[in-house]
């Protein structure tokens, strides 16, 4: 990996082949998240080895949106402390070892436990992902490697109904296997992020894998990363040796700071938002949906399939519009299309139940839910994976991504939870409007704290959020550094005691 030495492979392809190391394991991910949709009919099967009565099928489709929460809070301790590389082989691991117990279940307390560490890695790896992408990757192309998260979920998904509907579910998962495994060996051969070396003050290795990464092009950025550390180092320790700032102080004084809240709260919405327009309860409920949607004359496994492989292509087809479109475009011209879906399924589906329909066409269902779904793949599901690789200022990436994305655990878990008993109470009709209304209210909330970051540098998104690009504090610092940059910030760290100062990745 060393800079001095001729790479016959060009930065662009390094930075799809570290990329490539994470989008495995999500295929994994999304296997998991489509895998009860093929599991649990077959084990309602006559000659089925293991019996699952109603309550445990609901466990074993349920307990993911739990320990996915738990999962989430257990990644950014590691990636801050040993680094973004280390903590993916932690979500690795779970993710290879769930497949293996499910292919040799035979009872449900296997199912189960496998599910647990199903939910534990998918968590575990929310925080990292958009981070290892985002730190991996060039500015110019950012946003399109972003969204292979979204298109690798959905390919997972999409391999896992189609296995499923030919294999038995035993073979289906250890199929499932080569996702995880591949993306270990991947690893293995992906350098560590460049910005958590910097954090480190490892910058003689930062250089090294920025080079490698990007090439000789970008040391703009390097430099800016480098020297924005340097000051916020110079600031830590200035407070801690001349105020003496007390804990409690900090964190006011954090808390307080724009580029801190208004980040999180911008990214707890677009997490709210992605599991109210429809992904998570079409990959866990589809069957259901099109059957009430649809009526008894649509085949429920073929539209699965069917609205699996659309969703695809609208993911790969949101990488290209990423590229080309700004993102508060993408993400309000999408949002009002998944909003006006939900709206005309909701009226569509009460005047059909009060027979007042003048005309009842198949293809009027089958129209609206594929809007919704289009909605989902080009920009409600991509679209937040992306921002969040973007928007958290580096100090507090870690804490920023466990925040949010604890939001959407959790939500993921109210949705998946209440939708049967939902559309028992008040009808499908009244599932779209609720779900409507909440995408709307998600809307205005990321309409005003939303900036535009196509094309910008994390600390240029960074400033923008802070409203200035240095404090005048800063300035001075700046001014006042007279030698050279790497001495001064290697004396700094020397002098500074490990139990005094705690560093955030």
């Amino acid at each position: 990996m060393s800079g001095n030495k001729k790479s016959r492979f060009s930065p662009f392809l390094k930075q799809c082949f570290v990329t490539a190391a994470v989008g495995n394991n999500i295929i994994g991910h999304g296997c998991m998240l489509g895998y009860t949709a093929i599991l649990l009919p077959q084990l309602k099967q006559e000659d089925s080895s293991i019996k699952l009565d109603v309550e445990a099928a609901s466990w074993i489709a349920s307990i993911i949106g739990i320990t996915h929460l738990l999962g989430s809070f257990l990644t950014p301790p590691v990636m801050e402390k040993y680094g973004r590389k280390i903590a993916h082989y932690a979500v690795i691991v779970p993710n290879l070892l769930s497949w293996i117990i499910i292919a040799l279940s035979v009872n449900f307390e296997m199912l189960f436990a496998a599910r647990i560490l199903q939910g534990l890695s998918i968590g575990m790896l929310s925080p990292l992902r958009s981070v290892l992408i985002g730190e991996y990757t060039s500015p110019k192309n950012r946003g399109a490697f972003l969204t292979t998260v979204s298109l690798t979920q959905s390919l997972g998904i999409l391999f896992v109904h189609l296995a499923g509907s030919l294999l038995s579910w035993q073979m289906t998962a250890l199929i499932c296997v080569v996702f995880p495994f591949t993306s270990l060996v991947m690893t293995i051969y992906s350098p560590e992020s460049p910005s958590w070396l910097v954090t480190r003050g490892r910058l003689e290795d930062c250089r090294e894998v920025f080079h490698w990464l990007r090439g000789d092009d970008e040391n703009e950025e390097l430099e800016e990363m480098i020297q924005t550390r340097m000051l916020f180092e110079r600031a830590r320790i200035s407070r801690k040796y001349e105020h003496e700032t007390n804990q409690f102080q900090d964190l006011l004084s954090t808390v307080h700071k724009r580029e801190f809240y208004r980040p999180i709260l911008l990214m707890m919405h677009a997490h709210v938002l992605v599991n109210f327009a429809g992904g998570a309860t079409m990959s866990s409920y589809s069957t259901v949906i099109i059957a009430t949607v649809m009526g008894p004359e649509a085949s429920p496994y073929f539209w699965m399939i069917f609205l699996d492989a659309q969703r695809f292509v609208s993911n790969t087809l949101a990488i290209f519009a990423i590229n080309r479109f700004k993102r508060r475009t993408m993400m309000f011209s999408t949002g009002a299309l998944s909003v006006l879906s939900q709206v005309a399924l909701a009226v569509y589906l009460y005047v059909k139940e009060q027979g007042n329909l003048a005309y009842d066409g198949l293809w009027i269902p089958i129209l609206l839910i594929n809007l919704k779904i289009l909605a989902v793949g080009i920009g409600m599901l991509p679209l937040p994976n992306v921002i969040g690789g973007e928007v958290f200022p580096l100090e507090y990436r870690s804490i920023g991504g466990m925040l949010s994305l604890a939001t959407f655990s959790a939500t993921y878990f109210v949705v998946l939870k209440t939708f049967t008993g939902l559309v028992e109470s008040i009808g499908m009709y009244g599932v779209y409007l609720i779900y409507a209304g909440v995408i709307t209210y998600c809307m205005v909330v990321i309409w005003l704290l939303l900036p535009e970051t196509k094309g910008k540098t994390l600390q240029q998104i960074e400033d923008e959020f802070r409203g200035k690009p240095l404090a005048p504090e800063e300035i001075e610092a700046r001014k006042s550094l007279q030698e050279d940059p790497i001495a001064a910030y290697k004396r700094k760290m020397s002098v500074k005691s490990v139990n005094s100062i705690h560093v955030e990745a």
